[in-house]
């Protein structure tokens, strides 16, 4: 009798030309692919890059490392570390690699294989236990969290981090539940929020769990934290030239990328009255073209990319 196979996730590759593109990719330069995912950006990337240059993929999950393992283990070019991407720094320090990086790219969010493997809890369609980890071997599982927060916390996560208007309603909904029994698993969870939710105030056609789920992954991997440290720090990082690109799925992410990229735009605020200088002149960064979405093209074959969002900015001085 044959061995049952392992579960194949097919993903698809959010504006991939487009992201590969705004990168301005130098055949010898150093990039990361910091959301390596199942590596459909970095495989262009890599088509564009002669032997000299160098990509290092980072992703917290487990299972995309392994899967870049496995793909690229005769690549000389690629460099594979398992973390956050705020940490990207210590990435490039550990394998020794000096000098400026010549461009960033972010594809942030849940990747399909993880949206699409009912064991991971990141779908609110498919029974699952309710985990929700990038990394599955560390922090807190959303079980975990749920099994212990306070009605306030749980509340403000999916008010902050969701937009979910009936949140306290919810989070009363939850700690009810909970005395009851555990809330182990995805479809519990949707289940305990679609009955908080007032039937006519759902919406058709959306899943009353969208941004509870939404919240929850966010709060539970440090998404918007991770996010602001890595921008932070690609300022001093990026060469000069270097380009950052991050794709962003839902409006806090965009936010958070839209003001950093128009604050280090706009050059350094100065007092009325001062006098200007040259110096004063000299902006450190700028930005790229006009946000970028998904074409009709791309829609009509990927329906996840409807969100996607794309900023680009350069690195001046």
């Amino acid at each position: 009798m044959d061995e049952p196979q392992a579960p194949s996730f097919q993903h698809q590759t959010v504006l991939l030309k487009e992201a590969v593109d705004a990168l301005a990719i130098k055949e010898d330069g150093l990039y990361i692919d910091a959301t390596f995912g199942r590596g459909g950006h970095s495989r262009l990337i890599l088509e564009k890059l002669s032997a000299d240059g160098r990509l290092l993929l980072i992703d917290k999950d487990p299972e995309a490392i392994c899967h870049a393992q496995k793909k690229y283990a005769d690549d000389a070019r690629i460099l594979i570390w398992q973390g956050s991407f705020k940490d990207f720094p210590l990435a490039l320090e550990e394998f020794g690699v000096e000098g400026k990086i010549d461009g960033l790219l972010l594809d942030l969010g849940v990747s399909s294989p993880q949206l699409d493997d009912a064991s991971r809890g990141f779908s609110f369609q498919r029974d699952g236990a309710l985990d929700m980890r990038m990394n599955p071997d560390a922090g807190q599982s959303a079980a975990e969290w749920l099994a212990s927060a306070e009605e306030d916390e749980i509340a403000t996560v999916l008010w902050k981090f969701g937009d979910e208007r009936f949140s306290r309603r919810i989070a009363r909904a939850i700690l009810r539940e909970r005395e009851l029994a555990p809330i182990e698993t995805t479809l519990k969870l949707a289940s305990i929020i679609a009955g908080a939710i007032p039937r006519a105030k759902q919406k058709k056609g959306k899943n009353p769990a969208t941004k509870s789920f939404q919240a929850i992954r966010i709060f539970i991997n440090k998404e918007l934290d991770d996010l602001e440290l890595c921008l932070q720090r690609s300022m001093e990082t990026l060469s000069v030239g270097g380009r950052i690109a991050i794709i962003s799925f839902h409006s806090l992410e965009d936010r958070m990328v839209k003001r950093f990229f128009k604050d280090k735009s706009s050059g350094p605020k100065l007092p009325r009255g001062f006098p200007v200088m040259d110096e004063h002149h000299k902006l450190a960064f700028k930005i790229i073209g006009k946000p970028i979405k998904a074409s009709k093209e791309e829609l009509e074959v990927n329906a996840r990319s409807r969100s996607a969002i794309m900023r680009i900015g350069e690195k001046l001085t």
